[in-house]
């Protein structure tokens, strides 16, 4: 079992709880941590520690005026992109965007229920 200190710890706020966590358990492979929703869950995936934070959380507080979200997302690697993406259509999913190809490798994005992107990459050979 991982101990907390060796988690890294990413933030999303999102909409609703339960979707939130049957989409990442469903659909990518994360591994229920807690689960004292309706407020709060968190998810692991190897050394990533997801936190889904409902609107009732001290973390869904107000961010400061100016301090928007960017192109934050979860990078997420996979062996292989292509079948990830037929996986991922199979179970009704869409992506945000088509398949970008570069010289690190291929990525495509997709959202959560509450529009948080995760970007699934596969690397360059």
């Amino acid at each position: 079992m991982t101990t907390p200190e060796q988690f890294a710890n990413v933030r999303y706020l999102v909409d609703d709880v339960q979707a939130a966590i049957a989409f990442y358990t469903t659909h990518l492979g994360f591994t229920l941590r807690s689960n004292p929703a309706p407020a709060f869950a968190d998810v692991t995936r190897g050394p990533l520690r997801l936190l889904l934070s409902g609107p009732a959380t001290s973390g869904a507080r107000a961010t400061p005026s100016g301090l928007g979200a960017g192109g934050n997302r979860i990078h997420l690697i996979v062996d292989d992109l292509d079948t990830e993406i037929d996986r991922v259509r199979s179970d009704g999913l869409t992506f945000r965007s088509d398949v970008v190809s570069g010289p690190g490798g291929r990525q495509i994005l997709l959202a959560d229920p509450t529009g948080n992107l995760i970007e699934l990459f596969e690397p360059a050979r």
